[in-house]
């Protein structure tokens, strides 16, 4: 990642978590969680893309040592305030010996990654074999896709817009053609399956059957139409 996404996450760091804890987001975090909580059981684990530490926050507790690392000072600053291990660096050029970590994660990062193969050999190298490596995709098969085409870039602060950021999506058959031969498919998951849009979250009546949808279709053969794609990989 370069200094136009440094800089752009440093402008979202401030509202970042304006409308995360609740609804909507919470659910996606909820549903990120329910595949990562097994995984990272009594293991020395590693966030690519921490931001603020809102998922690391509920990692930390369960591993042997958690540590995450963030492109923008910003969000490291305040992952910092809830007494987390972090740093700044590039997921391109991970700061750490082969073989660090048991299991390695990252939500909502390798979307804005220009070079996604380069990303994940550098996750790979640093993920023990026999270890896991748990990435989220964007899926163009998906209702999210339809509903980003229709509505266009969303603000995320002043004077900034979702289209200042470099996004990719990747389709399932996709996602093995950008891995390196050391990592293989081991099991996906299917997160905003069923939401054609967040706002539907805010509705009395609709949102509890939307939450009870989402969390039923995550492991479903519905899965493949997540508008984000969990992908568990093996370290081989």
């Amino acid at each position: 990642m370069n200094s136009d996404n440094q800089a752009y996450y440093d402008d979202f760091a401030s509202g970042y978590e304006d409308e995360r804890g609740r609804g909507y987001h919470q659910l996606i975090d909820d549903l990120e969680l329910d595949v990562l909580r097994p995984l990272v059981q009594h293991r020395e684990v590693l966030e690519l893309g921490c931001g603020t530490g809102l998922i690391l926050q509920h990692v930390k507790p369960l591993a042997r040592r958690a540590h995450g690392i963030d492109l923008s000072p910003g969000m490291i600053a305040t992952a910092r305030t809830r007494g987390l291990d972090v740093s700044v660096a590039s997921v391109y050029e991970l700061p750490f010996a082969d073989g660090a970590f048991d299991l390695l994660y990252s939500f909502k990062v390798l979307a804005h990654i220009p070079d996604l193969p380069r990303a994940l050999a550098e996750a790979a190298r640093v993920t023990k074999p026999g270890g896991k490596v748990v990435i989220e995709l964007y899926n163009p098969m998906s209702l999210r896709y339809l509903a980003k085409r229709i509505a266009g870039p969303q603000p995320i602060s002043d004077g900034r817009t979702e289209a200042d950021v470099f996004t990719q999506w990747h389709a399932p058959w996709q996602v093995q053609e950008n891995l390196p031969d050391t990592l293989k498919v081991s099991q996906v998951a299917g997160v905003r399956v069923l939401t054609p849009a967040a706002f539907f979250h805010r509705l009395p009546v609709v949102a509890p059957i939307l939450r009870a949808g989402e969390r039923a279709a995550l492991r479903s053969p519905l899965r493949w139409f997540g508008g984000f794609l969990v992908v568990v990989l093996d370290r081989v």
